[in-house]
C-alpha cells in the first residue's frame, strides 16, 4: 500500500445520525472499499455538524455533507457510493 496517497473521508452530519447520514457512511465505506483495492490508505469517519472543531474547520453546512481531505465535496444531498468513488479517485 502506497502511504504517500492518504485520503481521510468525513460524513458530516448530526449525532444521532439521521438515516441520510448513515445512507452517506454507507456508500462512502462501499467506495473507500474499491479505493482501497487501487493501494490508496482511506479513512472514513462521521464527524458532529454541531462540534466546535467542524464548524471551524467548514463553517455552516447543510447536512449530510461529505469532506475529502479537509474539503467539503458534496453537501446536502446522499451521494452514491459510485459518485463518491469517482471523487475519490480524483483526488488521490
Amino acid at each position: 500500500m502506497d502511504l504517500s496517497k492518504r485520503l481521510k473521508v468525513e460524513v458530516i452530519g448530526p449525532e444521532p445520525p439521521c438515516s441520510r447520514c448513515r445512507s452517506v457512511k454507507e456508500n462512502a465505506e462501499k467506495a473507500s472499499a474499491r479505493i482501497r483495492a487501487n493501494g490508496i490508505d482511506v479513512t472514513v469517519e462521521k464527524v458532529n455538524i454541531l462540534s466546535e472543531d467542524v464548524i471551524g474547520r467548514y463553517g455552516i453546512l447543510l447536512s449530510p455533507a461529505l469532506a475529502v481531505n479537509g474539503v467539503v465535496r458534496i453537501m446536502g444531498r446522499v451521494p452514491s457510493d459510485k459518485e463518491i468513488e469517482r471523487i475519490l479517485a480524483q483526488t488521490s
